[in-house]
């Protein structure tokens, strides 16, 4: 491993991993159409991407979140880790899948979609497994929790082809139903809204690990502010293993790291 900072770790609920407090969201790396940043933002292109995803791992975030709906990102990060995949805790999803021509979502609850869309993760990440695969909602957070579709994401834990499983959904009730056989959820949280602030601490007492998202609502809170009140004044805080933030800018994430250790 190399010699980079360190972002303090903390355990993902009752699974083997641990995770910096600090995440890296990385739709900005491959996307910028329908999405719901205040401003236009430019992608990077191959080379420039390769060298914000090195520049992360410098900066000692050991999680990083992507997903097949994140448009190149998947891409990007397999050309980009190479020998540092091992320094990483690996999120990616099942359940989305963005169409990058027509700028449309698509989405599949079902076993046999979970295992398509898992083997062309791992080709396009160029690795024999994921750390942590969520299934990406599309908002009808119960319905797309069948039983069938939960065993087959078991099956998968089984294989070894991914160490964890779990949920990423918009709903309270949704998170509810998901910790039943989630090993982690990701949950939007925010001092914008904080409704499912009991619902993580519930999470934590079930052993299940928690991710925050849209911590800074999709750029529009304050990330100073956002990320001090999750980290260090919501009621839940001390239940959230990780805030996972989006950007393309090594710098703004290494003063959203300060924000952590002010008060971490």
């Amino acid at each position: 491993m190399r010699d980079c900072h360190h972002v303090e770790q903390r355990p993902l609920g009752t699974s083997t991993l641990s995770v910096s407090r600090l995440g890296w969201g990385t739709v900005k790396l491959g996307r910028n159409e329908a999405v719901k940043y205040p401003e236009p933002f430019d992608l990077p292109d191959d080379v420039q991407a390769i060298d914000i995803v090195l520049r992360m791992l410098d900066l000692g975030i050991t999680l990083i979140d992507t997903a097949p709906a994140y448009g190149l990102a998947q891409q990007r990060l397999g050309q980009a880790l190479g020998a540092r995949r091992d320094d990483i805790v690996l999120v990616t999803k099942v359940g989305e899948t963005f169409d990058t021509t027509t700028g449309e979502s698509h989405y599949a609850f079902d076993g046999g979609a979970a295992r398509a869309t898992l083997e062309q993760n791992l080709r396009l990440l160029r690795t024999d497994h994921i750390d942590l695969l969520l299934v990406h909602s599309d908002g009808n957070d119960i319905a797309n929790q069948n039983d069938t579709y939960i065993a087959a994401l078991q099956d998968l834990r089984s294989s070894g082809l991914v160490r964890a499983i779990g949920f990423s959904g918009k709903t309270v009730a949704g998170h509810q139903h998901a910790l039943v056989w989630s090993d982690a959820i990701m949950v939007p949280f925010s001092m914008g809204d904080s409704s499912h602030d009991k619902l993580i601490t519930d999470a934590a007492e079930h052993g299940v690990g928690v991710l925050v998202k849209k911590a800074l609502n999709s750029g529009h809170l304050d990330a100073a502010a956002a990320l001090a009140w999750c980290w260090h004044e919501a009621p839940c805080a001390d239940s959230i293993a990780s805030v996972v933030v989006g950007s393309l800018s090594p710098q703004r994430m290494s003063a959203n790291e300060r924000v952590l250790n002010e008060r971490g």
